[in-house]
């Protein structure tokens, strides 16, 4: 028999995919000890899987990487989409680059109508290509195995062709001197993106803070609008102000 916080901890790993044991210690107000003690209950009924001090539900842990990276932090990601969306109208152009944060957007698009839609995410493509009306564009290449997006050279080349209403890019890291991405590839691309948009957001979640990527992307200097579902720290929210750049923290509420 399940007890009431077992139930609640499937329902935690069910959201947000693989949680450390310190967060789910903090999450329900518990010490490690009872989470441990939870977890090896748990872990004998098959129902979940411990590795690294963290734990997931049995079933997901063969997903694939992008599919394990949708489920953490869902709540959150769907919050910011949610905003997103709501900025944007229908019959407008769109560009999205690869992320999860930037597929939940997609998501939340389906029921706009006659939008452009430039991306080099197949995930995306394939949300929005079928529904409304919707004009899709996707950069070719070869498509990465872990994401399913294309980069490279010829990407770049098709994104530079065109011009949108709203560029919307997902974040690696967010600290005082930017936005940044630990691949030179990803953060390439999402500076292009950046420079073909009438306006250009930023949409990431609150763990991407303080965090320095390996590639500088932008200055907020460049960044219309950030949207995230909690306050920055101080200093990159001061940052920010400086730059001009727009705050908007997305409350979860439909």
């Amino acid at each position: 028999m399940l007890s009431k916080r077992h139930a609640e901890i499937l329902d935690l790993l069910e959201m947000e995919g693989t949680v450390s044991i310190a967060n789910m210690a903090r999450h329900f107000g518990v010490s490690l000890e009872t989470v441990r003690r939870d977890l090896k209950a748990l872990s004998e009924t098959g129902a979940v899987v411990r590795i690294h001090g963290a734990v997931g539900l049995a079933g997901q842990m063969g997903e694939a990487p992008f599919q394990r990276r949708m489920r953490e932090n869902a709540s959150a990601k769907q919050a910011i989409a949610r905003a997103v969306a709501a900025s944007i109208s229908d019959g407008e152009s769109v560009m999205l680059d690869t992320g999860t944060t930037t597929s939940f957007v997609a998501r939340e698009l389906m029921g706009h109508r006659r939008l452009t839609v430039v991306t080099n995410s197949s995930d995306i493509a394939r949300t929005l290509a079928t529904v409304n009306g919707n004009r899709v564009y996707m950069a070719g290449g070869e498509l990465r195995s872990d994401s399913g997006a294309a980069f490279g050279q010829s990407a770049l080349e098709f994104v530079r062709r065109f011009t949108v209403d709203h560029s919307v890019i997902s974040a690696g890291a967010v600290d005082v001197d930017g936005v940044m991405d630990f691949d030179l590839g990803e953060a390439e691309l999402a500076r292009i993106m950046l420079s073909r948009g009438s306006r250009t957001v930023v949409a990431t979640d609150h763990t991407k803070y303080g965090r320095r990527g390996l590639v500088s992307v932008a200055d907020f200097a460049e960044i219309h609008e950030v949207v995230t579902d909690q306050e920055p720290p101080t200093k990159i929210t001061e940052r920010l102000a400086a730059a001009g750049t727009s705050l908007v923290v997305a409350t979860g509420k439909t």
